[in-house]
Parts: structure tokens; C-alpha cells; sequence
């Protein structure tokens, strides 16, 4: 997208937050001081997903970014669905559109007793993913990504215990504010933006990588010990919170 002058808006991409409320202040905060200020001030910032889980902030993470379009009236912003965030907005009852939860069942439900599944109030009527993120899974470890599971198959008890309640209680539906089960609501899966090439920019891998045109922002992938990073366009600039901007 350009402005009137033909000078290109500034697009920030913003990988996976995963929780950690001081990982992502810092990373605006380096956005903030590495950007001239006016390209900061009115740039798109695309959130690439994946707000919740395994960090223990979920819910200040979501504060934080609900409040962004007050404080930055001139930037745009778009906030797209991670699969976390989809399970999250699946548990609490506010996925759009209608389905019926037991079709979806169907695919996993070869995994339900190893991973499971949440069966508690309102199951009945909620989506698969929900029920996954809201289940306790048997295995303790996981090998793949060499950390142990925090809760279910989606490391989602510091979600619910940011909103003060124990993981794969029903009353995280209650305790889950409004404004951010509207913010969830509102997610999208994809978002297109007028560029001068095609430019495909995704998280979710837990890998920073960069392939011509392909671009993966996701060098946290939830662990504690990785930055959170951002990709600004055109330039391709990598900043991390990590970065020391001083």
C-alpha cells in the first residue's frame, strides 16, 4: 500500500508472542527507536498470530495489543489467527460461522484418549481444537520440541492461569473479558496487502527463515530462551527484542 506522496507505507510483520508480555514490549519498543518516526507512526503492523500459550502473560499480551490502535491512531493494524489462538477462541465459544462440533471431532478422534480432550461443561457443543487445547495429555515430555507440556497438547495452562482460573476449567468462558473475546472473534486467517511483489510472510514454524520471497517469522516458537521478532518491509530489516537499541 503507498501513500498520496508514492513514498511505500512501512509493513512491519510480527512474529509469534506466545504469552511473554516483556518479550513484546521490547520488541515495540526496539521497532520504535530503529524506525524513523514517521514510518513507524503510520505502518501496518500485521500481527502473524499465536498470542497464547506456553509464556505466562496471555492475558497482558492481549491488552497490549487491543490498545495499540488508541496509541497509534495512524497505524493500521491486523491481527491474524495462529492455531493457538484458534483452539483459545474455540474453547471460550466465539469461533465465527456455524458448525457442528462433533463432525469436527472426527478427524482427531483416534488421539482423543492420548491427548485428552477436555470433558467437561460445554463440551458438547465445542470445536475439536478447543477441546484439545483445554485437555490434559498423558505424556509429560515433548520430544520434538525437547520441553515438557504445559497442560494440554498446546502448552495452554499459563493461558488459563492469566485469567485466574486452573487449566481445563470451565470457567475461563466467564473469566475471558469481552473486548477480548471480540478481539479473538475478529481474527483473520489471511491478509493481503498492495505491494510491488508477491511477498508470502508467515509464523507459526518456530524458525526464522528467509527464502526470496518466502518468509517464516517465527524465531521465538514459544521457548522462553528465543526473541520475539519482527520483519519490517520493503527493507527487510530484522529486529528482535532482544536487540540493544540504546
Amino acid at each position: 500500500m503507498t501513500d498520496p506522496t508514492n513514498k511505500p507505507r512501512t509493513v512491519i510483520c510480527v512474529g509469534d508472542i506466545h504469552g511473554y508480555l516483556t518479550k513484546i514490549l521490547n520488541l515495540w519498543s526496539n521497532l520504535q527507536s530503529q524506525l524513523d518516526p514517521e514510518s513507524f507512526d503510520t505502518a501496518i503492523v500485521i500481527f502473524l498470530g499465536d498470542y497464547c500459550d506456553r509464556g505466562p502473560d496471555t492475558r497482558k499480551v492481549i491488552d497490549f495489543l487491543i490498545s495499540l490502535p488508541k496509541q497509534y491512531p495512524n497505524q493500521k493494524y491486523v491481527f491474524l489467527a495462529g492455531n493457538h489462538d484458534f483452539a483459545f477462541t474455540g474453547f471460550v465459544g466465539v469461533l465465527p460461522g456455524e458448525f457442528e462440533a462433533k463432525n469436527t471431532w472426527e478427524e482427531y478422534a483416534d488421539n482423543e484418549e492420548r491427548e485428552g480432550w477436555f470433558k467437561g461443561d460445554g463440551y458438547e457443543k465445542m470445536h475439536v481444537q478447543g477441546r484439545r487445547w483445554g485437555g490434559w495429555i498423558k505424556a509429560k515430555f515433548n520430544a520434538v520440541k525437547g520441553t515438557e507440556y504445559k497442560g494440554s497438547i498446546y502448552d495452554a495452562a499459563p493461558t488459563f492461569e492469566s485469567y485466574g482460573v486452573s487449566h481445563g476449567s470451565s470457567d475461563l468462558i466467564k473469566a475471558v473479558p469481552e473486548d477480548h473475546k471480540k478481539f479473538l472473534a475478529d481474527m483473520v486467517w489471511v491478509h493481503e496487502e498492495e505491494l510491488t511483489e508477491t511477498i508470502v510472510v508467515s509464523g507459526h514454524h518456530g524458525k526464522l527463515h528467509i527464502e526470496g520471497l518466502r518468509l517464516i517469522i517465527d524465531e521465538g516458537g514459544g521457548l522462553e530462551s528465543n526473541p520475539v521478532a519482527a520483519i519490517v518491509l520493503p527493507s527487510m530489516k530484522i529486529v528482535r527484542d532482544t536487540d540493544n537499541s540504546s
